[in-house]
């Protein structure tokens, strides 16, 4: 299935996920990770959700990352088109930007080379590893320029599609995908 149809299709299914529905998933897809052996790194970098957009839940990952001490960095959009990625601390100031997004207001800028895990926002993956996000291409420039051994692990609150039939060379598929049922692994763990 192309991208554009996969946007249509999943954004229409998200809008039809009860708040309820969603925090029980959000829940399930926390304690799934717990399975997968990625928490012996520092650094983790995790999305904060658009709200509006019925988003997964990333606040139950964020209690497990502080609970076991990591380093957790948030992104911040600069300049319309890429990502900054900022430590959060106690004294973060969130606010929310023209897109819905909450992000950090400032703090310290943590070097993408220093990321170890990033858990990715999309709204469809393939039994590939391939995802589809909105389409505005932050998280595939972030990724692109990422070290070769970052983790990525895609947060999802349905199942794999079979294929996305237009993946291009710029896209950058995922280690893991983590569903409310089920953890995709692409990158033979």
């Amino acid at each position: 299935m192309l991208k554009k149809d996969l946007r249509l299709h999943y954004t229409a299914l998200r809008k039809e996920v009860s708040t309820p529905s969603l925090l029980n998933s959000s829940l399930s897809i926390a304690n799934r990770l717990l399975s997968l052996s990625i928490w012996d790194f520092d650094y983790y970098h995790i999305f904060l959700p658009i709200t509006s957009k019925n988003e997964v839940d990333t606040s139950f990952i964020l209690s497990i990352l502080q609970g076991k001490d990591k380093h957790i960095v948030l992104p911040k959009i600069v300049h319309g088109r890429s990502l900054q990625h900022i430590l959060l601390t106690d004294n973060t100031r969130l606010k929310t930007n023209s897109w819905g997004v909450p992000e950090p207001a400032d703090g310290i800028e943590i070097p993408i080379n220093k990321i170890d895990v990033v858990f990715v926002p999309l709204l469809a993956f393939d039994k590939n590893g391939n995802r589809v996000g909105y389409g505005k291409g932050f998280y595939d420039s972030f990724l692109l320029e990422c070290r070769a051994d970052i983790i990525k692990v895609g947060l999802s609150l349905f199942a794999a599609e079979d294929e996305i039939t237009d993946v291009n060379e710029k896209d950058i598929s995922l280690d893991f995908c983590i569903t409310p049922e089920k953890t995709y692994s692409f990158s033979g763990d």
